[in-house]
């Protein structure tokens, strides 16, 4: 069983794009931001970056809920380190990785157009300065300035090379 990751920092499309992936491959879908905790979330709220410390426990409760699925699902989740990477395949095995990235212009620009998400344009740059941007053959790194539908076109077909999600 082969999980899919989409990863990226805030505002390069995650959940948009493994949507778009677990509906074509009839996947479970897990939002990761769906569990932050209340204290994480107002963190953030506050213009201030998580700590390795906060996202542990977050990474922990992902990794549980991945592990308890029956078959791959697609995740949608920054994991913008490796040791965080590492710390989810621990936990719900191996998993190919979608990396979504962009200018920071563009993703400024796109996460100041969510007025109702918690995540501010400010951290941005934080989670740029972060970012280890994953390597690897079960890697593909995609830049979201291509339209949405070939970005999912272009994930769904390395996805399904991989063995990753889907019955």
């Amino acid at each position: 069983m082969r999980h899919i990751l989409v990863m990226g920092v805030c505002g390069v499309g995650k959940s948009s794009v493994a949507t778009a992936i677990a509906t074509a491959l009839g996947a479970p879908f897990v939002e990761a931001d769906a569990y932050h905790s209340p204290e994480n979330v107002a963190h953030m709220q506050a213009g201030r970056p998580l700590t390795d410390e906060m996202r542990h426990d977050w990474l922990a409760v992902i990794g549980q809920e991945l592990a308890r699925q029956s078959e791959p699902a697609v995740l949608a989740c920054s994991a913008l380190k490796q040791s965080y990477r590492d710390q989810l395949v621990a936990q719900a095995g191996e998993m190919t990785i979608i990396h979504l990235h962009g200018s920071q212009p563009l993703l400024e620009e796109r996460v100041a157009a969510r007025p109702d998400h918690f995540m501010p344009p400010s951290l941005v740059q934080s989670q740029l300065d972060v970012l280890e941007p994953p390597t690897g053959p079960g890697t593909l790194t995609l830049d979201v300035a291509l339209p949405l539908s070939d970005v999912v076109t272009l994930a769904l077909d390395f996805a399904r090379r991989r063995g990753g999600g889907g019955r």
